[in-house]
Order: structure tokens, then sequence, then C-alpha cells
């Protein structure tokens, strides 16, 4: 890497073909003049200023110490660019993301070839933005994404309905409605952020129209047509986030346009994650974007499909700073050879079982079973995480190894297949795969849920026939593990997972033929131990003037009278100034889940953020309020907000809606 002087541009104004002017951050190394450069973009709706520039200024100084600038765009109807956003990836968003990287090449300090990185939204419309072909764009590095937006998401996973949908929707509910900051808009910031909360939707209503893989879905799913993809993708995630699958889903589709790297990491850069041991994410996408937008003969093009950090053992723990475990590689990524495990008379779980089962089981889980399932997309290594799976398996119904002789290695994803007899429509089925350590702690290996009327696809999916035994096949998300001698594996069932996923119209139960259950695991086979550089600077994010500290709290209550569980999400991400901009920020989530053990209809989630944005003299806040219920029909969501300035509120809106369940 050289060390190239460079200087921030803190606001650009890209025009768009249709007047539209986005909001951009650039850092310009010096000397472009008489030596042009490439440029990464990243295009996100979340607020280059008081939004994501803490993790801004730990990577792009670094791009453009080594020549490559760095731009950062707030998507339309965000930050300060103008308009209102319509959607999620929307075909205007990825529209106005091809002309922003037509715009990039075209400046005269350009090189004319263009790179696109993210994480999460960011990470999601790099490759949907690939898929479009812009001629300008030769690479993208895209971390905890997807390439199928159905099941590799927060909305819906196999047919069940996550939870995160409801919280992702309130956020983005919060999020959109922020004030542009008048330091860069002018006085014309409130006209906009009027326009704003006036007509941004709440992103909930839509999602629920489309609780099957329909046309909705496939817009921006690159795995429909991966032939076509031709871009290359290096493509990122960790074990603890709920985005873990795509980067094998990636190299299986894309083949050698793909390289894949996962981490222990929860949904961070990898240069900052935790668990360590991080990866020095610099210096990886230093060299990628010096090949392909520099042709810099590096050899980043070669080497391993797979890099996967094979956790050894992990102990559940109020936080997870440091995963026990080896990093490994795969030259060629090939689908795993599966160990087969099945169940014995005895009720064991084991391979080659010659005599099967203990015969038919009735499974039906308490409600909320499902409390030690962490978030969907985990942000810090503590309660956000899986914990201890005692908890949970004290719902299900579980099957066990003896202790192991010898250790076992896996990566990839496991599958389960067995019969199961329903009274209803559907029902949901939830597998997990534990390591059960010698003193009987419980650490998740991996999970897999399935919404039965989804069990031939997602677009179309059938009712079950009721009372006939039915043959399903369950694919759990894919794992990096190592069960060591001593440690014995649990397979647990349930027929809920709360607050994970929400329940389904009834609750009949199941009833599990044991003698057909065959688990199969993903052998990790052959490979090479491989070192994966850690970052040099070991503290890369920079530090802001703290005028409140942050607090973060989850608790599970249980109401022993009335049969009700309460889940309790708190987190305040503290009052913050940017030393250089002056604006200080804090945003706020009060989240409650609750639901009775027994009735499927009482299950109510709440959602509320306080938005906080100030300097001398000027002061905005948002309150918003997201709910969401349900009855044996319908799917029923809510939510206002209150837009105040200087403590007087200047606008309120709510929103309304009853959307028909479909089989779900």
């Amino acid at each position: 890497m050289s060390d190239r002087d460079f200087t921030l541009i803190e606001n650009e104004w890209i025009r768009l073909k249709d007047g539209t002017r986005l909001a951009a951050r650039i850092w310009m190394p010096a000397g472009t003049e008489a030596d042009p450069v490439p440029a990464v973009l990243e295009y996100l709706p979340y607020r280059k200023r008081g939004g994501t520039s803490l993790r801004d200024e730990s990577t792009y100084p670094v791009f453009a110490a080594a020549g490559i600038a760095g731009v950062r765009v707030d998507i339309r109807g965000s930050g300060e660019s103008d308009g209102v956003i319509d959607g999620e990836y929307t075909p205007r968003e990825l529209a106005d993301g091809c002309e922003i990287i037509e715009w990039i090449a075209a400046q005269p300090w350009s090189n004319g070839k263009v790179g696109m990185m993210g994480i999460s939204w960011g990470g999601f419309n790099c490759l949907q933005v690939a898929a479009l072909k812009p001629p300008a764009l030769k690479a993208v590095i895209s971390i905890a994404s997807t390439v199928d937006r159905y099941n590799d998401d927060i909305h819906y996973k196999n047919g069940c309905h996550l939870s995160a949908q409801l919280s992702w929707a309130a956020t983005m509910l919060a999020y959109q409605s922020r004030s542009p900051d008048p330091a860069i808009v002018g006085d014309r910031w409130k006209e906009m952020w009027l326009e704003r909360l006036k007509n941004e939707p709440y992103f909930m209503e839509e999602w629920l129209e489309h609780q099957r893989r329909d046309a909705f879905w496939q817009h921006g799913s690159i795995s429909d047509d991966f032939d076509s993809f031709e871009t290359p993708a290096l493509v990122i995630a960790g074990w603890a986030d709920g985005y873990r699958n795509t980067p094998l889903k990636a190299v299986e589709g894309l083949g050698t346009k793909a390289k894949a790297m996962i981490g222990p990491w929860v949904h961070k850069y990898p240069h900052f994650a935790w668990p360590k041991p991080r990866a020095d994410f610099h210096g990886e996408a230093i060299r990628w974007w010096n090949r392909f937008l520099r042709d810099e003969n590096n050899g980043a093009e070669g080497g391993p499909q797979v890099r996967a950090y094979i956790l050894d053992g992990p102990r559940p723990a109020l936080r997870r700073d440091s995963d026990p475990g080896r990093w490994v590689a795969k030259d060629v990524w090939q689908k795993p050879e599966m160990q087969v495990l099945g169940v014995t008379l005895d009720g064991r779980l084991a391979a080659d079982t010659k005599d099967k089962g203990i015969g038919e089981v009735f499974l039906k889980s308490p409600l909320d079973t499902g409390t030690a399932s962490g978030e969907y997309f985990t942000l810090k290594p503590d309660a956000e995480m899986a914990g201890d799976q005692r908890i949970d398996d004290a719902g299900a119904l579980t099957f066990e190894t003896r202790p192991l002789l010898e250790a076992e290695d896996y990566l990839g994803q496991a599958s389960l297949s067995v019969d199961v007899t329903c009274a209803a429509d559907t029902a949901n089925l939830v597998a997990r795969i534990v390591d059960v350590h010698p003193d009987g702690t419980s650490t998740r290996i991996a999970f897999g849920v399935l919404n039965l009327a989804h069990r031939d696809g997602n677009a179309e999916p059938r009712a079950m026939e009721k009372g006939r035994r039915t043959r399903i096949t369950l694919v759990l998300d894919a794992c990096g593990y190592r069960v060591r001698a001593g440690h014995r594996i649990r397979l647990s069932l349930s027929t809920s997972y709360w607050p994970m996923i929400l329940p389904p119209p009834s609750d009949p139960g199941l009833t599990i033929d044991t003698s057909t259950l065959a688990l199969s695991l993903p052998l990790l086979g052959q490979h090479n131990e491989v070192v994966v550089p850690e970052p040099e600077n070991p503290d890369p994010l920079p530090k802001y003037i703290e005028h409140t500290a942050g607090s973060t709290s989850r608790t599970v209550e249980r109401d022993m009278t009335n049969g009700v569980t309460r889940y309790l999400i708190y987190e305040d991400g503290g009052l913050s100034e940017h030393p250089d901009t002056g604006l200080s920020t804090q945003d706020i989530r009060d989240e409650t889940w609750s639901i009775a053990r027994d009735d499927p209809h009482s299950m109510v989630g709440t959602s509320t953020w306080t938005c906080i944005a100030r300097r001398d003299g000027w002061s905005v806040r948002t309150v918003s309020t997201s709910v969401l219920t349900c009855d044996a029909n319908d799917w029923i969501t809510e939510a206002k907000i209150v837009a105040y300035e200087n403590d007087a509120p200047i606008f309120e809106k709510t929103f309304a809606k009853r959307v028909a369940r479909d089989l779900m």
C-alpha cells in the first residue's frame, strides 16, 4: 500500500438526469490531475453525516492513502439527498446507482473504473447494481448481504415470518424520518424534512403484501440468474450474523467469479467486528480493488475460493469477545460430503442406525420457546447472540449422540429429512444443532426453520393434507464448527422459535415419525489451514465527543399468573458529537414482544424509536412507534410518527393496515 496524501470533500452534489441532487462525501487522493485514480462507491440510506460517518472514517482515509477515491452517497430521500425514498432496493434506487457510477467514471480525477461495496443494505445493492452491468463497475465487495431476498433477509425465512421484519420496518421509518443537516442543504432543510415526513412509506405495509416468493422478492435476487452475473465479487459474512449463508451460496452460484470469506463475526465490518479474531479488511479490499480497478497483477483472483473460520467449541457467554477456532481454506468449493445421523431404538442420535427410531412422537412446544435465539442479525457480541440452548431445549424434542470419541469438523449447510403429520393447514418446524459441552452447557451450531406449507418451495405454498404423513426436508443455515471429543451433538426440534419467528395462524402441534428422521451434517473434508492477517490497528474507529453514554439491555419477563412472556429490548446509542461538524445525534430503540404460551393470536410486537439531532441553536427529534399484531386471518400493522423542532411538535402521521395471512 502507498501512503498518498488526500483531501476530504465534505459534500459534493451529484445531479441525476431527472434533476435530483444526491449528496456525496468523497475522500480524494492527491495528484489526480496527473494520475487519475479508481473509485469505490458505497450507496446507503443511513446518512453519511451523523449516520455511518464513524465506520466511513475508519476505512475511506485508508483507501485514499492507497490511491483509491472513496465516494459515500446518500440514497434519494435520505441524509442530505433530494426526494423521498420509495422502498428497499427498488428499480429507481438501482437505476440511480448506475447513474452515480457513470458520473464517477466521467470525472476528470477518475481512471474510469469503479468498485462498489457495502455491508447489509450496501452489500445488497452492490450485487444488485452489478447485475445491471453498468460498464464502469468492475468489481464489488459485498458484506453481510444476500443473493436471495426472500429466504436470506430480515423478512421471511422458508415461509416463516421473522420478527425482524417489524424491527427493520420500525428502524427504517425512524431513519427516513430524520432531518437533513442545515449546514449542508441550507434553508431548504425544513421543506425537505416535511416532504419526507409527509410522503415516506411505511415499508411494513408493502412487505406484508408479499408473503410468498413472488416477483417482488425475485427483483434483486441475483440467485435467480447467476449465469448472467459477470462482476468479480468478494463476499464476506460472519457466523454470528443472520447473513451467514450468502458467501457459500455465492461461490456455488457464481463459481470462479466469486470469493468467499466467513469469520466468527456479528453484523460488522471485519476490521472492527466481534467476536475476534478480526480480519485485515483494508488489506483484503485494497488488494481486490488494485487487481480489478488498476489491473495490477497481484493474484487476487487466484487463491482459495473459500476461507472460513471453524469455531472450536465456543461457550455461550454474557459477552463473546473472542471465539476459539482456526482459519481453513478450500481451493475449490464443492458440495460437502454429508454425515448422516438417525435416531436409534433407545432414542440416541447415531450414524448407521439399523433399527431406527422410537416411533411417532407428538410435539407441541410452548409458544414462547426460543428466547435464547438471539437477534436475527447481531450488532454486538452480547445477549444479541444465541445463549445457552438448554433454555429452549426445555420446550423441544431432543436427540443426542453419545460423547464423541474424536472431534468432528463441519462446514456448510446441514439438512433434516423426516415424516410429519399435521392437523392444520400449516405449522412451523424449527431444527437446531447444538454442541453439548461435558458440563451440559449448550452452544447453538446451526438452526433452520420451515413453514410446512412451503415444504415444496416458497413461490406456491400448499396447505398440508391434514392427518396425512408427509415427508419434509428442512435446510439449516450454514455453519463452520468443530465439535470436540467428549462433547455431544444434540438435535432439537420445536414448533415455536419466538420471538425470532412469529406463530402461524393456529398451534396444532406435529407428529414426528422418528424412524424416518435423517440429519445430514456437512463434513469439512479436504482443506488447508491458512493464516488470515488481522488488522494492524486494534481500535480503528475514530473517537467522537460523548455527551451522554449509551446503554443496552435485553430482558425476558415471564408472568406466571397470566401465562404471558415478554421479551424486552432497549438500545440507547448515547448522544455523541462529531468534532468537526458539531452535529450531535442520538438514536434510542425501545422494543417489546409479548405472547401467551398457548395462544398464537396473542402475539404483539411494539417498536418505538426516538431520533435526536442538534447543534447550537437548532434541535430536531422524531418519535416513531410501530406495532404488529395478528388474528387467525390477518396481520394487523399500525405505525405513528411525530416530529419536533426545538421540542415543539410540527408534524404527525399515522399508518394502519390489515393484510390477509397467506398460509403464514
